[in-house]
């Protein structure tokens, strides 16, 4: 049968849509709304750097159709992309400059966005600019003959001097990477947030000497893949420097700069930098709003409600996490639970003298972990470390380099993967001699060993001490070892772990034919699936077959989707709903009716070609009764959302899932079952 997909970048625009309409609810606190204006800045950063560059040699491929993937490419996806795009910054604007700045101006906080300085600041302004500012300022004259380079996303000022017919043009950057984007005023209780960009364009005569007839902010978004070839001998950390040392160099695919600079002035400022002229894009007076998420507003009534971190009250602090987690499994659900039993699992594993190795898989960790501190003293404390360092985690390279070089000389075996395929999988086991016995202890989860982001995406991370599961996974870090492509899938013998380039794909497909033998037989048949991200066509094709043989399948997807629900003869029995609220939704659940008896599997993977085929990716079978119901609960109520889900039509919009009674918004409701589990009373607010 023809399927068909969604396009994979017009849907994740339509998750950065929905991104923006969160930042529109006048319900929410003012300076939340202006959070989901930085997401979606940031977001929209990415996807110029990420995607757009993948858009455009897809757009250039349409005169030889030969070379197009039926169904995945349409004619006008750049187009609509960029139509999609340009809607969505109408919107950004309009609700930043007519709802959130009065909603700011009521409180007396004064952001002056595109707004003169009034009188009583320009003097404390002026004295910033000279003590403080001025020593970053390096002007640059373009012409023919100059070497300059705007690096990536970096914010600079063209600047005008002189007359028309003897005009010099200047940039300048804006030097927000080494001082605060805001400089804050208070007076008379009112407070006065002033961009960085306009201190320098108030102060331009105290730079020049000649006659400033105009100023425009503009900046260069350049596409940031690295280029490594299927396989590479040398030092990957050394080639990795060297590819990141020209990320800022790459091809440009957006120039984007304030209304109103003259036609001739781009031209010529396009042919001096060699930016293709198509790539130009009209934007607002300023960039990189993913800044305002750093706006220096203290006033509390003007954030969101905190939830406090849920002490996990089965592992108390008075117990060995290692010890316990060998009588039972346990299951921790970051950001709800604090991520202080994860570290204290690390923590114990490097300096308990039983002890004897450490293995983990890192992808994304904080630039100040602690939990690659506690592997640095596990090595020097005498235990055999063994690290997967994933160099190629896009947009965290420097920082996994630095901490792989701080392992290594700490004493750490440092792995790297193979260049064509990364190690996506988040996971850790920890070897302890007990007499003659060797005792395993390990994390399985769906998210990276990272304890800054643990404070806002929702995971799931697995404590167990399953001998048979985790040798499952001594072996998978063996492997890892030899930086060998996986020749043969079944080389492996992986019957617990589900493992990406082994069975993953191959066992996912099995549980989705036994949903549709059991409604063959007459039977109840359910699928539920929560994911980031739905690209893979196989898989999808056999969700398609599934519906259409009777099974109920119910996902949740917050980002990419490309699977159409609700078509009559392909998706009847699809639902998709997408849940953006206070935490970035990062988990992935697989559940299987198993006709009343559920399969339940959590992991790394997305259903992408990226996950699928060059990745390493591990899911795990959850076993444990009452982890499972709990995994049961946790989704059901997510299922039952009606406050922050949406549902994806036909036409990849989202639609608001129909109000009801009573009123349920999931991850507080999480937040509550979790509480009253720990014995907490729950919070009241919706």
């Amino acid at each position: 049968m023809d399927f068909k997909y969604f396009n994979r970048d017009l849907s994740w625009l339509s998750f950065n849509e929905r991104v923006l309409q969160e930042a529109n609810r006048d319900t929410l606190p003012v300076l939340e709304r202006i959070n989901f204006l930085s997401i979606y800045s940031s977001n929209l950063d990415e996807f110029y750097r990420v995607r757009m560059p993948v858009l455009q040699a897809l757009n250039k491929l349409q005169k030889r159709k030969e070379d197009l993937t039926p169904g995945s490419v349409q004619p006008d996806d750049l187009s609509n992309a960029q139509e999609q795009i340009r809607q969505q910054q109408e919107q950004y604007g309009q609700m930043l400059t007519q709802s959130i700045l009065p909603q700011l101006h009521d409180k007396g906080v004064h952001l002056l966005y595109n707004q003169p300085f009034p009188p009583q600041i320009v003097q404390e302004v002026s004295s910033y600019f000279l003590s403080q500012v001025m020593a970053f300022l390096q002007p640059v004259r373009l012409s023919a003959n100059s070497d300059f380079f705007p690096v990536n996303n970096q914010l600079y000022l063209l600047i005008l001097l002189g007359k028309e017919e003897k005009e010099e043009m200047v940039v300048m950057h804006i030097p927000s990477d080494e001082l605060p984007r805001f400089f804050s005023i208070e007076d008379q209780d009112e407070q006065y947030i002033v961009f960085l960009d306009d201190i320098i364009r108030h102060n331009l005569d105290k730079v020049f000497t000649e006659k400033v007839s105009g100023c425009y902010s503009f900046k260069i978004t350049r596409d940031a893949e690295l280029d490594f070839k299927d396989e590479y001998s040398g030092d990957l950390a050394d080639a990795l420097e060297r590819q990141l040392r020209k990320r800022d160099y790459g091809l440009a695919t957006r120039f984007l700069h304030q209304p109103g600079v003259p036609l001739r002035v781009l031209h010529q400022v396009c042919q001096w930098l060699a930016v293709n002229e198509r790539s130009l894009v009209t934007g607002g007076m300023y960039h990189n709003l993913k800044d305002l998420a750093d706006l220096p507003i203290s006033d509390a009534s003007l954030k969101a409600e905190k939830w406090p971190a849920l002490h996990f009250a089965a592992l108390p602090e008075t117990q060995s996490v290692l010890n316990q987690i060998g009588l039972q499994d346990y299951l921790l659900h970051p950001p709800y639970h604090s991520y202080d039993t994860i570290l204290r699992f690390f923590n114990e594993a490097a300096i308990r003298p039983d002890v004897e190795e450490i293995y983990t898989s890192l992808y994304r960790v904080a630039s100040d972990s602690k939990i690659v501190n506690a592997l640095i003293s596990a090595a020097k404390n005498g235990k055999k470390v063994n690290v997967l360092v994933e160099l190629k985690a896009r947009f965290d390279e420097a920082n996994n380099i630095k901490w792989a070089k701080k392992l290594r000389a700490a004493g750490a075996k440092i792995i790297y993967s193979v260049t064509a395929l990364k190690v996506h999988a988040k996971i850790a086991l920890v070897k302890l001699k007990s007499g003659n016995r060797t005792l395993y202890r390990g994390l399985l989860a769906t998210g990276n060993f990272n304890e800054n982001t643990a404070r806002f995406y929702t995971d799931h991370i697995l404590l167990t001490g399953n001998h048979t599961l985790l040798r499952e996974m001594e072996l998978l870090f063996i492997f890892l070892a030899k930086k060998q492509k996986p020749a043969d899938a079944g080389i492996m013998p992986f019957n617990q772990l589900l493992v990406a380039q082994f069975n993953l794909q191959q066992r996912f497909m099995e549980l989705i034919d036994n949903e549709i033998n059991h409604v063959k037989q007459g039977l109840p048949g359910s699928i539920t699936i929560k994911l980031n991200n739905l690209e893979e066509e196989k898989l999808i094709n056999k969700l398609y077959e599934a519906s259409n043989a009777g099974v109920k399948i119910q996902m949740i997807v917050r980002s990419i989707c490309r699977l159409i629900p609700g078509v009559a003869g392909q998706s009847e029995n699809i639902t998709v709903t997408r849940i953006i609220d206070k935490y970035l939704e990062h988990g992935r659940v697989f559940i299987f009716g198993n006709n009343g008896n559920p399969q339940v599997y959590m992991g790394s993977a997305d259903w992408m070609n990226r996950n699928i085929y060059h990745r390493i990716e591990v899911c795990f079978p959850i076993y444990d009764a009452d982890i499972k119901e709990e995994i049961l609960q946790i989704v059901e109520l997510q299922l039952r959302d009606n406050t922050q889900a949406v549902h994806i039509d036909t036409q990849l919009n989202n639609i608001p899932v129909k109000k009801g009674e009573p009123a349920v918004r999931s991850q507080l409701e999480i937040y509550n079952l979790l509480k009253a589990k720990a014995g907490k009373v729950p919070l009241q607010t919706t």
